[in-house]
């Protein structure tokens, strides 16, 4: 409850770049220090020493990777809202919110039906789907939000997803 709390003074400060500036350094000191802690233990000559020591090497390799993956994505992310902002497509947020801030669920499905059409009819424009994305996020589908905004971003790339081209 107190993460939501920190999440929400932060998101209504308007300081969120800020914020994630400050998560994504203490992650990186994070891994270095596990990663430190790692070598320590393959220089221990022990078996368990060395076993434990590598896995704390190679997780902070791992989290590198998904936290650089993580940080592209929201930038491409970002750039396009920007560029959908600026030429007055990107969606106004309209939905109506329960007492705690929360979307209603009802009032998301019912919207989500022009987004869905919009896709359906020009899949090509990676626009259409950075807003069913959007669309997605709003109705509580986090796994197709995501993938929505993969198919916005390669069209936006210029590249067409695999399972546009089947279609």
């Amino acid at each position: 409850m107190a993460c939501v709390g920190v999440f929400a003074f932060v998101e209504g400060s308007g300081k969120t770049k800020t914020f994630a500036g400050i998560v994504i350094a203490l992650l990186v000191l994070y891994l270095g220090v596990t990663a430190q802690r790692g070598v320590l233990l393959l220089t221990s000559g022990s078996l368990v020493g060395i076993v434990l020591g590598l896995s704390l090497v190679v997780l902070p390799i791992v989290g590198a990777w998904a936290m650089v993956r993580e940080i592209i994505f929201g930038a491409r992310i970002q750039s396009m809202a920007d560029e959908m902002a600026a030429s007055g497509e990107l969606p106004h947020d309209n939905y109506q919110r329960t007492a705690a801030g929360r979307i209603n669920r009802a009032d998301a499905d019912a919207q989500f039906a022009t987004y869905q059409r919009a896709v359906e009819e020009h899949p090509e424009r990676w626009q259409n789907w950075f807003n069913l994305s959007l669309a997605y996020d709003a109705s509580g589908d986090r796994k197709r939000a995501r993938s929505a905004m993969r198919d916005a971003i390669s069209l936006k790339a210029g590249k067409i997803p695999a399972h546009l081209k089947e279609s």
